[in-house]
């Protein structure tokens, strides 16, 4: 095993748990993104470029920032998650110890898979895909990216907006409940 590979699949690992177990939201959609961040590092070091790129530009620049945007824009009152304990913690460590027993049983006796070789020259390269869409689909792309821009900025002003204090209704007026004397 490579030591680069080992390093990014312990931070990975680490912020998979902290998003899990960390209390404040904020928190634990940063650490959401980090395993994003530590996924597209195993692309790219495993040679997939384009899954990688698209990895950091789809999760990370897309989900996990609105994850956060979504969460800073409420205004909850209630910034931390609540604590969950249940009982039959036991019952899924024992199935979670099953699963991953399963999974290195698999990938073990899978040497024939690991032994392969990689196919000479792996087509489409992301070269040829940013290419493409930089020549031939260029339009498209621009429409898309001032819709997206569009959106983003509606969603802020819809976030943004002030709501306006219902008043309650005085007695005697229409629609308010009649008063008895």
């Amino acid at each position: 095993m490579q030591i680069p590979f080992a390093i990014i699949a312990a931070l990975t690992i680490v912020a998979g748990i902290a998003a899990m177990s960390l209390r404040k939201l904020v928190h634990c959609a940063l650490c959401l993104a980090l395993v994003f961040a530590g996924l597209a590092a195993m692309y790219l070091q495993l040679g997939a470029q384009f899954v990688g790129f698209a990895q950091i530009l789809v999760y990370i620049g897309a989900v996990a920032i609105l994850v956060v945007f979504a969460i800073l824009l409420t205004n909850s009152s209630s910034s931390l998650l609540p604590t969950v304990r249940s009982r039959s913690w036991v019952f899924g460590l024992v199935v979670a110890v099953l699963v991953f027993a399963t999974l290195v049983k698999v990938i073990l006796a899978s040497s024939t898979v690991a032994g392969r070789s990689l196919p000479e020259n792996p087509l489409p390269t992301v070269k040829d895909l940013g290419t493409q869409m930089m020549t031939y689909y260029i339009l498209p792309l621009e429409v898309m990216g001032l819709l997206l821009t569009a959106a983003t900025i509606g969603a802020v002003i819809i976030a943004m907006q002030e709501k306006k204090p219902v008043e309650p209704l005085k007695p005697g007026s229409a629609g308010a409940p009649p008063t008895h004397p």
